[in-house]
C-alpha cells in the first residue's frame, strides 16, 4: 500500500503553448501556468497535510509552480531527480506537429515512445517505482504531465490515466489514497 499523494503537474509553460516538446528542456511558465498554479495552491490551502512532505521535480517548470502552489502550505521542498519529466532525445524542443503521429488511442504517448534518442516509458516507471518504495509518508508532489501519469497507474492501476490528455492536469490536482484517484479542481 502507498501513502496518502497529492501530486500537481506544472502550469501551461511557453512551450506547452506552442506544442513543443520539452522532455529535459525547460521554458517559464506562462501567465495562464501561473495562475493554474496559484488555483493549486487555493486547493492545498483548503486541506490538512499535517504531516506530509512536499517534493518537486527538479526541472525549472516544475520548481517555478511549486513556488507559487505551495507558498502558504510548505515550510520546506526537496527535489527529487526521479520526478523529472520524460527525456525526449532528439525530439527535445521540436514542434509535435512536425513530428510522426501514429494513428493508435493515444498518439502523443507514442510519440514518447518513439522519441530517439528518449528515455521511454519503461525508464521512468523504473526511476517512479524507485521513488515510491522510498517514499516514507504522506506527500504533496510537483511533477510532469508523463511522470505523474506514471506514479498514477503505479499506485491506482490503468484506471488513473483515462481519459488521457497531452495537456491533462494542469490546474488539477490529484489525490491518491487507499487505491483510489480522485481529481481536485
Amino acid at each position: 500500500m502507498f501513502p496518502e499523494l497529492y501530486i500537481l503537474r506544472h502550469g501551461q509553460t511557453e512551450w506547452n503553448a506552442q506544442g513543443r516538446m520539452q522532455g529535459a528542456l525547460n521554458s517559464p511558465l506562462t501567465p495562464q501556468g501561473e495562475a493554474e498554479a496559484a488555483k493549486q495552491g487555493m486547493i492545498l490551502q483548503g486541506l490538512d497535510l499535517t504531516g506530509f512532505q512536499y517534493i518537486s521535480s527538479p526541472q525549472g517548470r516544475a520548481v517555478q509552480t511549486a513556488g507559487i502552489a505551495l507558498a502558504r502550505v510548505a515550510d520546506f521542498i526537496v527535489t527529487d531527480p526521479r520526478l523529472a519529466e520524460i527525456t525526449v532525445g532528439d525530439w527535445s524542443g521540436l514542434l509535435r506537429d512536425e513530428l510522426p503521429m501514429e494513428d493508435v488511442e493515444d498518439p502523443y504517448l507514442a510519440q514518447y515512445e518513439a522519441a530517439p534518442g528518449g528515455e521511454r516509458l519503461a525508464g521512468v516507471r523504473l526511476r517512479a517505482a524507485a521513488f515510491l518504495a522510498d517514499l516514507k509518508g504522506p506527500a504533496v508532489l510537483v511533477t510532469h504531465g508523463v511522470t505523474s501519469r506514471v506514479i498514477r497507474t503505479l499506485v491506482v492501476g490503468e484506471a488513473a490515466s483515462q481519459p488521457s490528455s497531452i495537456h491533462g492536469g494542469q490546474g488539477t490536482i490529484y489525490h491518491l489514497k487507499n487505491g483510489v484517484q480522485k481529481v481536485l479542481e
